[in-house]
């Protein structure tokens, strides 16, 4: 470790901070999807669309990996550490306002600005990240794709559904 680094104790309470922060934020945006089963299922979605049991556990392994990217870069000392870790902090806001957009208020224009806003934040997070290191920017890119998909699937469904978003 360097001396930037935390002793080992220090540095997993850090870990279990960002690991509850996000999962506290995460869950924020779930309370928006309590009823999402029942409207996912009434919704007219695209044949690729995945089925509503996968995005449970998805979201699940992206949010680890998205606290642990955030955790590494505040481990590494470099300069620019905190701006990378705020940015992380509003795409994660921006993340779980999205649900709120499409899931609770049937809002599909603004759910679909919100994602494409939410992938240039995403996109932008990894360029920082990357900046300080790169395992932690990797962490990022299957966060980055699910959210590509997310986003054309988010377009699609708005399209085909005009009279419930």
């Amino acid at each position: 470790m360097n001396a930037a680094s935390s002793t080992r104790p220090a540095a997993y309470l850090q870990l279990a901070g960002w690991i509850t922060l996000t999962a506290v934020v995460a869950a924020l945006g779930a309370s928006a999807s309590v009823h999402a089963a029942a409207f996912y299922a009434q919704l007219d979605r695209p044949g690729w669309a995945p089925p509503g049991w996968l995005f449970g556990p998805v979201w699940s392994a992206l949010y680890l990996m998205m606290a642990v990217a955030a955790w590494r870069v505040g481990r590494t000392g470099a300069p620019g550490a905190a701006p990378a870790q705020l940015l992380y902090l509003a795409q994660l806001a921006v993340n779980a306002l999205w649900s709120w957009l499409f899931f609770a208020w049937h809002l599909g224009a603004a759910a679909f600005a919100c994602i494409v806003v939410l992938w240039l934040m995403i996109a932008a997070t990894v360029v920082l990240f990357g900046r300080r290191e790169r395992l932690a920017a990797m962490l990022l890119l299957p966060y980055l794709a699910w959210v590509s998909f997310a986003g054309v699937l988010c377009f699609s469904v708005w399209q085909r559904n005009p009279a419930l978003l």
